[in-house]
């Protein structure tokens, strides 16, 4: 949801480290250097070079996490808990009046990005999951905004997460494939032109909205079964309610 070139290691443009701090240990650099080789090159990455961005011997990536395939569900898990509390993050700071702060440190997120890009032209049954995973903390942190009075509340709140997360995804999917960087690892370039085409009218529809009354939704409404049960309703009446229309 934000806007992707991947750079080695070191500090954004914001101050912040590019990957989630770690403890220093030969695991969590292992973990590190394969969130930003996979997202590099893709899961085609050998071991080896792995190993040699961490500092480490293959045989060492092996001992702790077995085999390549145990390494990226390893990532996966590294990635998810990262995207939960970045986006947490971002949230409050974009209602506290922040969003500038959020909008500077952008760049900061390109390996996440661009692992879950992977992540998601890779396909098949991992990459089902790992969205359907995002789903699940998205639901989380935007049920807490809803409570914090950020958000106002859905009739099917996993419904309206799903489609959030995969229009965000879509889009970002979608303007690298159709225009992707001259050099396929400058991930960072291709999120910063995405934001700057397509962050303004993004934040319109979210704080602006679309249409000017609410026609649509009724008449959807008169045709599909209540909320599920649990849903919870906009302060300004039951999800069947008509407002008047000019």
């Amino acid at each position: 949801m934000h806007s992707v070139d991947v750079a080695p290691e070191g500090p954004d443009q914001a101050g912040g480290p590019l990957v989630p701090a770690s403890d220093g240990g030969a695991r969590a650099r292992i973990l590190d250097a394969a969130v930003l080789r996979f997202a590099r090159e893709g899961f085609g990455a050998s071991v080896r070079s792995i190993a040699a961005d961490a500092g480490v011997s293959a045989a060492l990536v092996i001992h702790h996490f077995g085999s390549k395939g145990r390494l990226r569900e390893a990532c996966d898990e590294h990635v998810l808990a990262w995207i939960v509390e970045a986006k947490r993050q971002n949230m409050t700071k974009a209602a506290s009046g922040r969003l500038f702060e959020v909008l500077a440190q952008a760049e900061g997120f390109a390996p996440l990005v661009g692992y879950v890009l992977r992540s998601l032209q890779s396909g098949g049954v991992v990459g089902r999951a790992f969205v359907e995973h995002m789903i699940d903390d998205a639901e989380t942190y935007t049920a807490e905004a809803v409570a914090d009075g950020i958000v106002n509340p859905s009739r099917d709140e996993r419904a309206r997460v799903r489609y959030l997360v995969y229009s965000s995804l879509g889009a970002m999917l979608l303007s690298v494939t159709l225009d992707p960087p001259h050099d396929a690892e400058d991930v960072t370039a291709a999120m910063r032109r995405f934001m700057d085409e397509l962050y303004l009218p993004m934040l319109e529809l979210f704080t602006e909205g679309f249409l000017t009354t609410r026609r649509m939704l009724d008449d959807y409404l008169l045709y599909v079964p209540d909320p599920p049960p649990g849903a919870q309703v906009p302060a300004d009446g039951t999800p069947h309610d008509h407002e008047e229309e000019p």
